[in-house]
């Protein structure tokens, strides 16, 4: 039985009742936090900073998966670590020397992802996907909640676990923008093993069982 794990979007979340929002993610069924954070220059919106995410690790009982949209990931790799993320994932179109970064965020001991935006292809990851724990294929263009999901991103999860086995690598793959319960099955027969899932839970009359029905579907 595969066990996709779902990791809801805090970008989605209620700000004004944040604590309430992370204790819902707590009682459910869910795996991971996925936060966000956003620098209004690699992406054209600003999310929250280091305080909030602080302020998080103090109520999360699960694993913090940490994405930074972000120029210049290196400067806070270590600030990253103190504050407690656990996944720590910077996007190939910020690093200049990628290889370096991955071994940077992993001297840390935190497990190192790296994110592709919709228009980059996986084939770049090529010579680096042994050495990389996650990747995180964007099905939405970075910077905004509640978009539409990108259809191409099948075929771009089918190119990247044939990479994985070609490889030999112990990569896992993860998909953030737009899942809903219309493509989280699609997306994990096709191979994913994280489903990022932000307004599709936050906005839901019941947050709960809608992360209980992502995980069922999935299985």
């Amino acid at each position: 039985m595969k066990n996709t794990l779902i990791a809801p979007s805090i970008l989605a979340a209620d700000f004004a009742n944040l604590q309430k929002e992370i204790n819902m993610v707590n009682k459910s069924e869910a795996d991971l936090f996925h936060i966000d954070i956003m620098d209004g220059v690699f992406v054209p919106n600003i999310s929250f900073g280091m305080p909030v995410l602080e302020a998080i690790k103090k109520h999360a009982k699960k694993s913090l998966d940490v994405h930074l949209m972000i120029v210049d990931p290196d400067r806070y790799i270590s600030s990253f670590k103190k504050l407690g993320a656990d996944v720590l994932t910077v996007h190939y179109e910020a690093c200049t020397h990628l290889h370096r970064t991955i071994q940077a965020i992993k001297a840390e001991g935190m497990k190192a992802g790296v994110a592709l935006n919709p228009h980059t292809p996986v084939a770049l990851l090529e010579d680096i996907i042994k050495d990389i724990d996650l990747v995180c294929i964007m099905s939405v263009n970075p910077g905004f909640g509640g978009q539409s999901f990108i259809e191409h991103t099948y075929d771009k999860v089918a190119q990247l676990k044939e990479m994985i086995r070609r490889n030999k690598a112990n990569t896992l793959i993860e998909i953030d923008g737009g899942v809903t319960n219309k493509n989280a099955k699609q997306l994990a027969e096709a191979g994913a093993d994280i489903l990022v899932a932000g307004s599709y839970v936050f906005s839901a009359k019941d947050s709960i069982a809608t992360i209980a029905d992502l995980k069922a579907i999935t299985k």
